[in-house]
């Protein structure tokens, strides 16, 4: 009987430091979700075939950084942003929303497209990621900058500022900001339509897609009502392996 209640005593003189493990997991955990890493789901097209409606990514926030004098910058893995590299950011005309886009113009850079070709500094660019999808030709999309053309979803504010930045039919990117176009040029509300992006409005680098869902346009769900998140989530549930694109599945972002 007293090594049952030994033993009953030793569980419970074990609780704090069971507590404590639990403690520490979930304050790291929130480390990693706050600070370090974050989720994020492909909603559009716009980057096909990079990324696709329905790609589940993670998000490296510590890429970039603040890039402050002090000892972060020799203890946190930072890098400046540079031409190709795929960023999640704070769309600047609504920044309650996060765009997903290739950056293709950095400080200083001179920007131009010829029959959608993309020059950067008068060098033509080899894009292998780039989709086209429309046999369409759009003088303003696949000839910019056209200050002469004036297009639906243009931004009236940045049509007023791309006026002062075009040097010899190229745009120039100013100091602190970025150029940012979709991998499916035809399909991307990009930096052409509402223009740069801030350097503070860069959240990360995709890292890695950790799940891939087939979206109702791959004829998997049928076609529900908008809205009816019950239904996804049924479907979603009973369907898991079905709908699941396991080739995309942990694959990096590049």
């Amino acid at each position: 009987m007293e090594g049952v209640e030994k033993h009953v005593a030793s569980r419970y003189d074990d609780w704090p430091s069971s507590a404590q493990s639990l403690l520490s997991t979930v304050v790291i955990a929130i480390f990693v979700i706050t600070f370090a890493v974050q989720a994020f789901q492909i909603p559009s097209e716009s980057m096909e075939n990079t990324l696709l409606i329905g790609d589940y990514l993670l998000v490296d926030k510590l890429r970039y950084g603040n890039r402050k004098d002090g000892l972060w910058e020799y203890l946190m893995p930072y890098r400046p942003v540079r031409r190709g590299d795929v960023i999640v950011f704070h769309y600047p005309v609504n920044p309650s929303e996060h765009f997903v886009k290739r950056v293709v113009g950095a400080p200083g850079d001179r920007i131009r497209l010829v029959n959608r070709e993309l020059f950067v500094n008068g060098v033509p660019q080899h894009e292998v990621y780039v989709r086209y999808s429309s046999s369409l030709h759009d003088v303003f999309r696949d000839e910019f900058p056209r200050t002469n053309v004036v297009v639906p979803g243009l931004e009236a504010a940045w049509w007023e500022q791309m006026k002062k930045l075009v040097e010899d039919g190229q745009l120039i990117v100013p100091e602190g900001h970025y150029f940012v176009l979709g991998d499916n040029r035809d399909e991307s509300l990009d930096s052409r339509y509402w223009g740069f992006v801030p350097q503070e409005n860069i959240v990360g680098r995709p890292l890695i897609i950790y799940w891939s869902v087939q979206s109702s346009d791959d004829g998997v769900r049928g076609d529900p009502t908008p809205g009816d998140k019950l239904f996804h989530f049924a479907y979603a549930f009973t369907h898991l392996f079905q709908i699941t694109r396991w080739d995309r599945t942990f694959r990096i972002v590049n």
